[in-house]
């Protein structure tokens, strides 16, 4: 299933003897293990022998040092360094702070600091919400974790978190224009982040809450939404739920279905299937169906915690038990945010025809998407390298660009629906292999970020 990609991309510094074949068996020698060769540098050329930088993709660490012993083994080649360059990438970390004014000279000084800012400081004690329109608050979101759960890997703490929140900044730059700072936390005590959080929010206008695990996740995020005036928004929950929902509206479009008559089951009850499920309500589904690694869940189950109860009491009308076999038999639409391989061809066979399958664990999706596709009409994972790629990047800028720009101090669920709807719109006529857009596509991040901005004009939309 998996292929080689630019996640474990290495370039190797080699020497090798002078000839006519040198780059072709370099060439040869990485394709016969499975690496596929993306650069070939010629850094010195002598009579005798060449130095060259051969840059590939390769599967794992393992294939990288595959590849590497595979050049190694060559006559008369010497690996002098093979570099990763994933860590090339991180080195010093991803982000930086520049001035968005000159310091030329002793006026500019006097404006920008003291004296004169001075005045600037007393008139937003005078007005506390001149904050919003004087200072970075404008603009600036932090991205707050306490790295208990991060990407899939688990709870890392907040120092092994920091790769991911500075990558999550740079995308809010690149995409929306938005100034996001990492705020690792190092604590995972819930009333001690709460309280963190909120001393440290006057100096943004939103906060994004990322890779904190359920179920503390649920309550950390309503708690600042009663203390905060500002939005606070936990991507890993509803980022998920605005694009899912919106590749969702698309798919059904393709196979003529309406969400009022499907079965749906979502297969994971953390924080991202807790928050589709919710989400999907404003749909009116026909049936909803919850599993998680203990089977469907339903109101009769011992042992459900607070976030499982309430999501028993709005799924699963009819109180069916069982496994996730027993859940896709007959079910128009599978949703998984879940865990790898955790079904194949005969529970695939058992669904509705025009099945959609929405296989997004990442980076091993629940069902092979090949195999997904000989039985399901249309077919969506996380992953980069298959159509229908399901991304929070998708969402996360617009929203936060269109929360900014309205100096919003709360997120309802009308502005993430109007946030879904936006990018299903992007894409005008939706086929099987294309149903959300390009996270590239330049129109994406302004066209929620304007749906955001009405609806938070509005306080309210239709559920679509």
């Amino acid at each position: 299933m998996a292929v080689p990609g630019p996640g474990y991309a290495i370039t190797a510094r080699v020497e090798v003897p002078s000839s006519a074949s040198a780059a072709g068996d370099l060439t040869m020698a990485v394709g016969r293990v499975g690496g596929v060769v993306t650069a070939f540098d010629v850094v010195e050329a002598a009579t005798a022998t060449l130095v060259v930088d051969i840059s590939c993709n390769a599967l794992n660490e393992g294939h990288a040092q595959e590849i590497t012993a595979a050049l190694e083994a060559l006559p008369g080649v010497r690996v002098r360094k093979v570099s990763d360059r994933t860590f090339l990438l991180h080195l010093g970390g991803k982000l930086s702070v520049e001035s968005k004014v000159g310091l030329r000279n002793r006026d500019d000084l006097s404006r920008a600091y003291t004296p004169g800012v001075a005045r600037v400081c007393q008139a937003i004690a005078a007005n506390p919400a001149d904050a919003r329109r004087l200072t970075i608050k404008r603009n600036t979101v932090a991205v707050v974790t306490d790295g208990s759960a991060v990407l899939g890997l688990g709870n890392l703490g907040a120092a092994a978190a920091m790769p991911v929140m500075e990558g999550k900044a740079a995308l809010f730059k690149r995409f929306a224009g938005v100034d996001a700072w990492p705020v690792a936390l190092d604590t995972q005590d819930t009333e001690e982040i709460i309280r963190t959080v909120q001393i440290l929010a006057p100096a943004y206008g939103g906060i994004n809450l990322e890779d904190i695990a359920a179920p503390r996740c649920f309550e950390i995020e309503a708690r600042l939404r009663e203390l905060l005036d500002i939005p606070v928004f936990h991507d890993d929950q509803h980022g998920t739920a605005v694009v899912v929902l919106g590749a969702l509206r698309n798919a059904l479009r393709v196979v003529d279905k309406k969400l009022s008559d499907c079965r749906v089951v979502v297969c994971g009850v953390g924080a991202a299937g807790s928050a589709i499920i919710r989400l999907l309500q404003s749909g009116a589904p026909g049936e909803v169906l919850a599993v998680d690694i203990d089977g469907i869940v339903h109101t009769g189950r011992p042992g459900l915690d607070d976030n499982l109860a309430s999501i028993a009491a709005m799924t699963n009308p009819s109180g069916t038990s069982g496994t996730l076999a027993d859940a896709l038999v007959g079910a128009d639409v599978f949703i998984g945010v879940s865990a790898p391989d955790l079904f194949g061809a005969d529970e695939l066979a058992t669904m509705a025809p025009d099945a959609i399958v929405f296989a997004l664990a990442n980076p091993d999706p629940e069902v092979d998407p090949p195999l997904a596709l000989q039985h399901a009409a249309v077919v969506a994972t996380g992953r980069s390298d298959y159509p229908n790629q399901i991304n929070n990047v998708l969402a996360f800028p617009g929203v936060f660009r269109g929360l900014l720009d309205a100096h919003a101090r709360d997120i309802t669920d009308a502005m993430l629906l109007a946030a879904s709807a936006a990018i299903a719109d992007v894409v005008p006529e939706p086929n099987a292999s294309f149903i959300v857009p390009s996270v590239f596509d330049a129109a994406v991040a302004p066209a929620v970020a304007e749906a955001v901005r009405q609806a938070t004009a509005k306080k309210d939309v239709a559920p679509t």
